[in-house]
Formats: C-alpha cells, sequence, structure tokens
C-alpha cells in the first residue's frame, strides 16, 4: 500500500490488527500498534478495544489494563466494549473483586453496561459460587432496562444446578419462560443434569419430552447424563430405552454413553451384556481405559478373576496403559479371591512400570495381606510405604490396627494406636472402633472403657457402633451394670 504511494488510515490499522488476533498472532498485532503510534497515527477507540480485546483474550490481561489506563493520556475514552473485555478476561481468571471495581469506574464515566457486561459479571461470580449476587445482578440488569438473554439464564441455571439448588433453577426456568427468552439445548441439559443429581428422574424424563415438544434437539451430552443417572441408580432397562429414543433420533453414541450402559449391566448382574457391549466398543476402536477398567472391576465383583486378569492383559495389545485405578481394582480382586501371591505380583508389575503408587495402592495391599493373615508383610509394606516418602493416612492405619486385633496382637495394636497421637494424628471414629473392638475380645474392657470415655475429649463423638461394641463386651463378660448404664445413657 505504501508502495503505491496510498496512506494508511486508522480504519487500515485496525482491520490488520484485527486479522492478526483472530488468526492468534497477538504478538505480531501488538507490534503492529506500536508501529502505528510510532507512525504518528492516533488509534481510536475501535483500535484500543480490538488490540485490548486481543490481548485478553491470550492471557496478557494486565498489559491491556495498562494500555485503557494509558487511553485518555492520548486523548481517547474507552466505551463498553473496552471495559468488556478486560471484566471478561478478569472473571475468567476468577478476578471477581477486581472485574467488580473496573465495572463501577466504567458507570462512574457515564459509560452504560450492557448484556455482554453483565453476563461476564455473573458468570464469575457463579463460578466463585455466588449466587446470591448473581440474582442480584441479573435484578439490577432489569432495572437498568437490559434484558437478560438465554445465555444469563443458563449461567445462572447452570450454576444453581450444580449447587442442588435445582427449584430454585426451575423458578428461573419459568421466569426465563416468561420474559419471552426461548430456552435452548444448553437450558434443558443443565436443568435434566440437575434434576437428575437430586434424583427427581421422572421430571428429568418429562423435560426431555418437553424440550422434542420444543423442536430442540438433545444432543449426546443430554442422553449421557439421562443414561449415567438410571445406570448408576440400577435402573438400567430405562436406560436402554433413553439410548433406543437416542439412536431413533440420529444422535450417535459415544464412549461415555457405552460405558455408563457396561456400568449399569455390571452393577445389575448382567456381565454377559456388559461383555457384548465391550467387544463391540473394542471391534469399532472406542474403548477406552475406562471401559477396560468397568468391566475388570465387574469381573472382579462377581469373582470371575481369570476373566478380568485375561481382559488387563489384552490392554496392552489394544496400546492401552492401565491407570491406577485398573491395578488398585485387579490387586483387590485378587486378595479377594484368595490369590495373595497374584496381587504381590501387579504390585510389583505396577512399580516396575513406571506407575506411581500412592496412598490407596498401599492401603489396598496392607489391608489384602491383613485379612490374609500376613501381618508381618504388611508392617514391612508400611515401612516401604514411609520410605517412599508417604505418609499413611487414618485408613492405612485403621486397617493395620483391625489387622493386629484380629491376629491377637493387641499389645502391637496398642502402641499403634498410641503412636497416632504422638504424630499429631486425630484418630477417627473407625479407628476407635477397631481398637475397642480388639480389646473387648481379648476381656479388656476396663481399657476399651477408658478409650470410650475418651474419645469425645479428643474432639471424636461416639456413634452406635462404639456403644454396641462396649454394651457387648461389658454384657459377654457378665458385667451387666456398666453395660445397662451404657445402653440406657
Amino acid at each position: 500500500m505504501l508502495k503505491f504511494g496510498l496512506e494508511p488510515t486508522t480504519v487500515t490499522f485496525t482491520t490488520l490488527i484485527n486479522g492478526l488476533c483472530m488468526e492468534s498472532k497477538i504478538d505480531n498485532a501488538v507490534e503492529f500498534f506500536d508501529d502505528m503510534v510510532a507512525r504518528g497515527y492516533q488509534p481510536d477507540v475501535y483500535t484500543y478495544s480490538t488490540i485490548i480485546n486481543g490481548m485478553c483474550k491470550f492471557g496478557k490481561t494486565n498489559v491491556a489494563i495498562g494500555l485503557l489506563k494509558g487511553m485518555a493520556d492520548r486523548g481517547c475514552e474507552p466505551n463498553v466494549m473496552t471495559y468488556g473485555a478486560i471484566i471478561d478476561a478478569l472473571c475468567k481468571d476468577e478476578l471477581v473483586g477486581e472485574a467488580l471495581e473496573l465495572f463501577s469506574q466504567m458507570r462512574n464515566k457515564g459509560i452504560s453496561p450492557n448484556v455482554i457486561t453483565y453476563n461476564s459479571l455473573i458468570h464469575g461470580v457463579c463460578k466463585l459460587g455466588q449466587k446470591n449476587q448473581a440474582l442480584a445482578l441479573m435484578n439490577e440488569m432489569v432495572e437498568q432496562n437490559i434484558l437478560p438473554n438465554v445465555y444469563t439464564f443458563n449461567v445462572l441455571i447452570d450454576a444453581l444446578c450444580k449447587d442442588g439448588m435445582v427449584s430454585e433453577a426451575q423458578n428461573t426456568f419459568n421466569v426465563m419462560i416468561q420474559r419471552g427468552v426461548e430456552p435452548d439445548v444448553i437450558t434443558y441439559t443443565s436443568l435434566i443434569d440437575g434434576l437428575c443429581i437430586s434424583d427427581h428422574f421422572k421430571e428429568a424424563l418429562a423435560l426431555l419430552k418437553e424440550m422434542v415438544g420444543r423442536n430442540i434437539s438433545p444432543i449426546v451430552f443430554t442422553f449421557n447424563i439421562l443414561i449415567d443417572t438410571l445406570c448408576k441408580k440400577g435402573l438400567v432397562s430405562n436406560a436402554q430405552n433413553i439410548f433406543k429414543i437416542m439412536i431413533q433420533r440420529g444422535v450417535e453414541p459415544s464412549v461415555v454413553t457405552y460405558n455408563s450402559l457396561m456400568y449399569g449391566y455390571c452393577l445389575g448382574s448382567q456381565i454377559d451384556k456388559a461383555r457384548k457391549l465391550f467387544d463391540l466398543m473394542v471391534t469399532n476402536e472406542i474403548a477406552d481405559i475406562f471401559s477396560y477398567n468397568i468391566l475388570i472391576n465387574g469381573y472382579c465383583k462377581y469373582k470371575m478373576i481369570d476373566d478380568a486378569k485375561q481382559i488387563f492383559d489384552e490392554m496392552s495389545h489394544k496400546g492401552l496403559i492401565p491407570d491406577a485405578v485398573t491395578y488398585h481394582t485387579l490387586i483387590k480382586g485378587m486378595f479377594q479371591a484368595g490369590r495373595p501371591q497374584n496381587a504381590k505380583e501387579l504390585f510389583k508389575d505396577m512399580c516396575s512400570y513406571g506407575k506411581q503408587s500412592n496412598i490407596v495402592t498401599f492401603s489396598i495391599m496392607i489391608d489384602g495381606l491383613c485379612r490374609q493373615g500376613n501381618l508381618d508383610e504388611a508392617l514391612t509394606l508400611l515401612k516401604e510405604m514411609e520410605e517412599s516418602q508417604l505418609k499413611p493416612d487414618l485408613v492405612t492405619y485403621c486397617i493395620l490396627i483391625n489387622g493386629m486385633c484380629k491376629a491377637s496382637k493387641i499389645n502391637d495394636a496398642k502402641e499403634l494406636f498410641s503412636s497416632l497421637f504422638e504424630n499429631g494424628l486425630q484418630p477417627n471414629v473407625y479407628i476407635y472402633s477397631a481398637i475397642m473392638k480388639g480389646l473387648c475380645r481379648e476381656g479388656l474392657i476396663d481399657e476399651a472403657y477408658k478409650i470410650f470415655r475418651d474419645m469425645e475429649k479428643g474432639g471424636c463423638l461416639q456413634n452406635n457402633c462404639c456403644y454396641n461394641i462396649i454394651i457387648q463386651g461389658f454384657l459377654r463378660h457378665e458385667d451387666l451394670p456398666k453395660g445397662t448404664n451404657q445402653r440406657n445413657g
């Protein structure tokens, strides 16, 4: 352009800067903006808004704020678009306090916010769980004669549903309809999700029919929510009906859909159906790590341990690497099937393949060894755990105390129980129950009763299980007065 002696205008520069931003070339856009200023051109509000919007989208919000502050010095006043871009970026970064300050600054300058500005703020406060502030902002925008749009309502409805406030979400939905704002697939999907979470399946299914009646086509995510919820509640036949509707409407099931159905079949003792579905997924090359984990867990649950191991072995042939969940499930299954040696081999296999053993891994191994009566091996594993910089948690200690008590090593159990306090750990009700049960079994009722009395002092309230252990201990050893007093207390 310059070669032909044609002088570019501010509009030319703004158009080029916008193009560079759209192509994700933000550094080039900034250079071009600086070059424009160096050549003596005066950027207008559209130029500033374009470059500020680009900076915000690419994580340069602080630079954008600096540019906003310098606008007035260059004789250019920002508009709602300029402020809106930064407010939106701050809200997405969860810096809502700063966004609200900028919002106040904008209004003090006499610049009226628009629906986009309010939507950014409402989305920001909802992300922080501040639903009351979100509702206040929506009421404020209505007072300013700024009509909420479908996005405004969707953000609020989704936030309310995720927080279990489904009736409030339904009220917001009704307000939306009254105001003449047409709901879309996101509105209905959020509400269906909320209703499913709160166990209102019939209402969720009615809403599915309603959205279809409004000619709003459910998406795969909508169907997946319903199918997954029904399967987890053991209503797999209902889930199959939804699956049929999904196919009839031409919506392609995803791996999530099939995984949910597989889980439902396993839960409902229909392991053969789960396997058939799994084989179909493998044939269609859509089975993922979750698919394998679901089926392995199903086989372990029904003591079909050889089938579980076969699926595990097939994973490597398909290029899938077992994760911690895979190993945990199969190790636990091996112990439950009375095959501790296989469980130990899997544990070694997990460590040798670079899979980081965590507290859960060690707890499963220690629990399995304790149940098999291999207490010495369990204690060796505890030392290994501590040497690997992993701190045993209360679950691990509870397993060990239980194991020691069952192996009649009550002194070791008492020592381990006392060490918890020395290490600054507060035993929970399960640990108290385990040690009291062990003491009662050994006839050490007075010691058990002392621990029972000390529980509340240590900040742990006794539950029904604790009372039953003590009462049964007293009665078993014919110490009726104390036992009767505890029951009446």
